[in-house]
């Protein structure tokens, strides 16, 4: 047998024996708040414009495959997630699975999210479950032939997806280690900012080194090769406002990502990401 399709295989197997063995009591909403700002997922998941209602959906990522729409998320039982179990939310995160067994295109990030720990998922479902239930109905994606056929995505994950959750645990004592789980699980930086192959996946040896961004806009590099002009200081000042200390501001992408998760978490936790990204090895940037 293939040892690739193998390593899948009982990858899933846990995976499924994870879902199954979870336990029945309540996660904690308050908490699970904290989770979805640190994940981000509100940037996905609200449509643009000063009338979008959050978590409804309808935001739009163009990517050179055609346009992603977010879903809705809220607890509608019809628009929204409202009819699924725990455990279906588990699959979604940890194996890109739809309730009824189709594959996620992987522009939602569970290549990142499989990592997550099962605490903080259990909290992030809870939290979920509490949102006011709206409506408004998903958009289909707007996909170029043949990316819209989602068996194809079956073939992606042997390639490029390895189920979680991770090792390390999320409470993880050390600054590095607690940065390590945000930037790679939670806040999954790495969706935007290591570049991909034409199939999509991404070039691990080159993990975090810039190049192009899912709507083909450049994004930086994060490796030390460019955060070593900065110190701490001004790292954290730009992460929480958006603005460089010579007066740039960062591009709209970004922007999104510092208002919703960056300027919103704890002090410890931004600490913890900088530490992070200063341990990992410098990279050249990526070619645009």
């Amino acid at each position: 047998m293939n040892p690739s399709l193998l390593r899948t295989g009982i990858c899933m197997l846990l995976v499924t024996a994870a879902v199954n063995a979870f336990a029945a009591a309540q996660g904690d909403a308050k908490r699970g708040e904290y989770i979805a700002i640190a994940g981000g997922c509100v940037a996905c998941h609200t449509a643009s414009g000063k009338e979008a209602v959050r978590f409804a959906g309808g935001h739009a990522l163009k990517t050179p495959f055609g346009t992603f729409y977010g879903p809705n998320i809220t607890p509608h039982p019809q628009a929204g997630i409202g009819r699924w179990s725990e455990a279906d939310f588990i699959r979604a995160m940890r194996a890109g699975l739809r309730p009824d067994g189709a594959h996620y295109f992987p522009a939602f990030p569970y290549p990142s999210y499989t990592k997550i720990v099962d605490d903080d998922l259990k909290d992030l479902w809870a939290y979920l479950r509490n949102l006011p239930p709206n409506a408004r109905q998903n958009q289909n994606h707007d996909l170029q032939f043949p990316f819209g056929f989602r068996f194809l995505v079956w073939g992606w994950k042997q390639l490029f997806f390895t189920p979680g959750p991770a090792v390390s645990d999320a409470q993880a004592k050390t600054p590095v280690a607690r940065g390590a789980y945000l930037v790679n699980a939670l806040s999954h930086c790495g969706e935007c900012h290591t570049p991909r192959n034409f199939l999509g996946g991404p070039k691990r040896d080159r993990f975090l080194a810039g190049g192009k961004g899912p709507d083909g806009k450049g994004v930086p590099n994060l490796t030390p090769t460019k955060l070593k002009k900065w110190g701490d200081v001004e790292l954290k000042d730009f992460l929480t406002t958006g603005i460089t200390a010579d007066g740039d501001i960062t591009a709209e992408s970004m922007g999104e990502v510092v208002t919703n998760t960056l300027s919103r978490i704890t002090p410890e936790d931004l600490a913890a990401i900088i530490a992070y990204l200063r341990s990992l090895p410098a990279l050249p940037d990526e070619p645009r």
